[in-house]
């Protein structure tokens, strides 16, 4: 089972390290699960951008992005080389050790669990 690090960009949230996910699973599943706050508009279908993450490593563990994720990403709020969206980022290898960032969600209008 895969183990997902959880930092904040917002420094008053502590870091959440989450244990035993289940590959096939996706990082805004993840977030879902244990509460962990991540805006998601459109039900983490590749169809907007507010479920904005950094994948600061581990990224070999997700699958690959694809187009339209970039073609997203692009439109998010201060998008970097490790940006990814939470809801395309699938785990696939059962000892996987991902560490995730998630942006200031108080700059992002979206619908929070």
């Amino acid at each position: 089972m895969a183990t997902i690090k959880f930092t904040f960009e917002d420094k008053s949230i502590a870091p959440v390290t989450v244990n035993d996910v289940p590959v096939d699973m996706s990082i805004l599943e993840v977030t879902e699960e244990h509460d962990i706050h991540l805006n998601h508009n459109c039900g983490g279908v590749c169809a907007c951008s507010t479920c904005h993450v950094y994948v600061n490593s581990g990224e070999d563990s997700l699958e690959e992005i694809s187009d339209k994720e970039e073609d997203f990403v692009d439109r998010a709020i201060n998008p970097r080389l490790e940006s990814r969206l939470g809801c395309q980022c699938i785990i696939l290898e059962e000892d996987a050790v991902i560490e995730v960032e998630i942006p200031d969600q108080k700059r992002i209008i979206g619908h929070e669990h």
